[in-house]
């Protein structure tokens, strides 16, 4: 196997002169095609910012970042955002509340110029299970699990390799993570996926992840 995500020696600083926070320091991990991967620690320990600095969300100040061997581009091009795309914690902060399922679904089709959008819509709604009916709902109309199966569908929908999880369940009542959960173990199988999965709660990464490392005051600590 191939490692399809490598970050070495990682530093992210916030912050400038005189109230600098240095939120990452030498953060090292690789993670193979097809793999789940678990970063688990506690608030604030950050394995959030790892994910936030691979999507170019978060001021890298030192180390590498690359994909399948290539450098990730500083600012990221659409190239990389085919390839890796995230899902965030809360499903009802990241989807426009004036925008249609529909156009959610949408506008990445449109950015990145791909053919036949009514039916990558629809087989994306088909594919987290939702369906073509609720194409047309606004996100206020939707349940927490419901609208965080939208975020999965828009992350799924430019057919990407990486998905980067950012706590995808905290969000969620019990009942409706492990439905969750369980589409993304699907999700993985049927599309060939790589998973890195950021998560407080052991027994989640315990389910979803094949390895994992163990962070602490922005180093890892266990690997």
């Amino acid at each position: 196997m191939t490692d399809l995500l490598t970050i070495k020696d990682l530093e992210v600083t916030f912050g400038g002169a005189g109230r600098r926070v240095q939120a990452l320091r030498g953060v090292s991990l690789s993670v193979e095609e097809g793999e789940s991967f678990g970063i688990v620690g506690e608030s604030g320990s950050g394995k959030s910012t790892v994910l936030r600095a691979v999507c170019g969300l978060a001021p890298v100040s030192g180390g590498h970042i690359s994909i399948d061997g290539e450098p990730a581009a500083s600012p990221r091009d659409a190239g990389f955002y085919r390839r890796v795309q995230m899902v965030f914690q809360d499903p009802y902060a990241s989807l426009h509340p004036r925008h249609t399922i529909d156009r959610v679904l949408s506008e990445p089709l449109a950015i990145h110029g791909f053919d036949h959008p009514e039916k990558r819509i629809k087989q994306a709604l088909d594919e987290v299970g939702l369906g073509s009916g609720f194409r047309f709902r606004y996100p206020h109309q939707l349940s927490g699990g419901q609208r965080q199966r939208v975020a999965i569908a828009r992350a799924l929908i430019l057919e990407p390799k990486v998905i980067l999880l950012d706590e995808p369940t905290s969000a969620l009542d019990a009942s409706i993570q492990a439905e969750v959960l369980n589409l993304l173990d699907r999700l993985r199988d049927e599309r060939g996926l790589t998973y890195v999965l950021v998560s407080h709660n052991l027994a989640v990464v315990a389910h979803m992840c094949d390895r994992l490392m163990v962070m602490r005051n922005g180093q890892v600590v266990e690997n």
